[in-house]
């Protein structure tokens, strides 16, 4: 039996300096776990504070047909309404962790030492840590056993400056993601153009750029798991 998949959704609803909803981007979760579940993996939803995940309503103004099929599908929404908390994970469990984003993700995800443990353990065991858009604030402060940041030296990608930008959201927000990953060590890299889908994989480290990169990352964790 194939291992399972264990994706990271953020517990926030609501900009803590903005009148303006948040949470997950609902796309990033959908077209991730649609290819996972079409190649046999089955799926566990993990949040900080367990139990609901909100939905940010931008996503489903920009949803696809995919994303309405999804939201519609009341067993997969009733799992984002009840996911489980860290203490409830066993990293053993899983093969791959993906951080999915949504700007909820900045709030609850860069200082969570247990999600941070997941990841470390899921990485070392051999699994694969993978993240798209916002979602890539869950990488940053993962370290692994002899102390250095999982991400110091590898190629990344995650919402850009220019992304966060363009969508006015600069000015609430706590950090630029770009930044925060060059920080860290990280060799950043992008799309030509901005909203491009773009992913890269990195020795087991694979992460997408925007909304649009939620498929392209699963292609790539698809290519590693079973190449």
């Amino acid at each position: 039996m194939k291992q399972k998949i264990l994706v990271v959704v953020t517990s926030v609803e609501k900009y803590p300096n903005l009148n303006r909803a948040t949470g997950l981007w609902l796309g990033e979760a959908v077209h991730f776990v649609s290819k996972m579940e079409e190649a046999g993996y089955q799926v566990d939803y993990v949040s900080p504070r367990g139990g609901y995940t909100p939905i940010d309503p931008h996503s489903l103004a920009m949803a696809d047909e995919l994303d309405w099929r999804w939201y519609q599908n009341k067993a997969f929404m009733n799992r984002l309404g009840a996911t489980l908390s860290p203490a409830e994970v066993d990293p053993d469990d899983y093969v791959v962790v993906y951080f999915a984003g949504g700007h909820g993700v900045i709030w609850d995800f860069p200082d969570n030492e247990a999600l941070q443990l997941i990841g470390q353990r899921i990485y070392e065991s051999g699994g694969i840590v993978a993240s798209v858009c916002h979602g890539a604030a869950g990488l940053f402060n993962i370290r692994l056993a002899d102390d250095t940041l999982l991400i110091e030296g590898k190629e990344v990608t995650g919402f850009s400056n220019e992304e966060e930008q363009l969508a006015e959201l600069d000015r609430y927000v706590p950090f630029l993601t770009e930044d925060e990953l060059v920080r860290r060590g990280a060799l950043y890299r992008k799309a030509e153009a901005p909203w491009q889908p773009f992913a890269v994989s990195d020795q087991r480290l694979i992460t997408g750029q925007n909304p649009a990169s939620g498929g392209p990352v699963a292609e790539l964790v698809l290519l590693e798991l079973e190449g």
